[in-house]
């Protein structure tokens, strides 16, 4: 190969990056670098913006409404994961199991996913409304007295229902391909030993998915981090008494209610190294634990 034509596939490949590298810089990296910036500085509107050094994450640190903020998140994250993963596994094994109607089954699954959040929280109010909602009968009928307007337990147990609601069909709709592929003689030499089906599930199917569900789970962690603010703030607003006050809605709402862009610049910095901690976590235990066959 000439040096001309090393050089004409270089270009190509340059030319053909270029518009995904310009819009990673301009929506990505340069916010990225603003916000890392901005948080050495104490500004919002009015205000000139004044260097304060590491400041504000010192306020941080000794801040317990910040410090709660932060297990609440955590805590969050790490119900709607395993929610997730948990509800999305079982349904896609009870589907993957039916030959009659599999693809009506797959589309009742995944349409939460189809929707926008704003609209998955707002159709999700409209279930498990305290007073009007389509669910709050039989629910109450059950002995449960909904009030999560007023009650914090209830409203983290609502938000955190509702995300793992909305991001199942996504789970569901990896996981069926990978259950797909497991061979058919491992099936029918499981069925022949007499394993039982949940059985068959745990012991058969999950080890040859692991490297599906473990990018499931860093997946799934960035949506419980990110992904879930529409359901906190049309749901709750944080409240009640901050009970669903997660870091993702706590930083907007420190920027865009209390003009604090210097804070919520350190309370987004702080997020990223939360996030990019569980990531590498993961990752660590991927390598480990996956099965990638002989």
């Amino acid at each position: 190969m000439s040096t001309r034509e090393i050089f004409d596939g270089r270009l190509e490949a340059a030319l053909l990056l270029a518009p995904t590298a310009i819009v990673s810089a301009v929506f990505l990296y340069y916010p990225t670098a603003l916000a890392f910036r901005t948080s050495f500085f104490e500004s919002g509107f009015g205000r000139a913006p004044e260097f304060v050094g590491l400041e504000n994450y010192v306020s941080l640190l000794g801040n317990p409404e910040y410090h709660s903020s932060v297990l609440i998140s955590v805590v969050f994250a790490a119900i709607v994961v395993v929610g997730v993963i948990a509800v999305s596994l079982y349904l896609t094994f009870l589907i993957h199991e039916v030959d009659a109607g599999q693809g009506w089954y797959l589309i009742s699954v995944i349409w939460p996913y189809a929707l926008p959040p704003a609209v998955g929280a707002l159709v999700f109010l409209f279930m498990v409304h305290p007073t009007l909602g389509v669910l709050t009968g039989p629910i109450e009928a059950l002995g449960i007295e909904l009030d999560w307007f007023n009650d914090g337990p209830q409203a983290f147990v609502v938000v955190a229902l509702a995300a793992i609601w909305k991001q199942i069909g996504y789970n569901v709709i990896f996981m069926i391909a990978a259950m797909k592929n497991v061979p058919d003689a491992l099936t029918e030499t499981a069925e022949i030993d007499g394993v039982g089906r949940l059985r068959r599930l745990v012991s058969v199917y999950v080890p040859i998915m692991t490297p599906t569900l473990f990018f499931l789970v860093i997946i799934d962690t960035i949506y419980a981090f990110f992904g879930t603010f529409a359901f906190v703030d049309l749901l709750t607003s944080g409240g009640p008494s901050n009970a669903t006050n997660v870091l993702i809605f706590d930083l907007y709402r420190e920027a865009f209610s209390f003009f604090n862009f210097g804070t919520a610049s350190a309370k987004s910095v702080v997020l990223f190294l939360v996030v990019a901690v569980l990531m590498a976590v993961q990752f660590r235990l991927t390598e480990e634990y996956s099965y990638y066959g002989a």
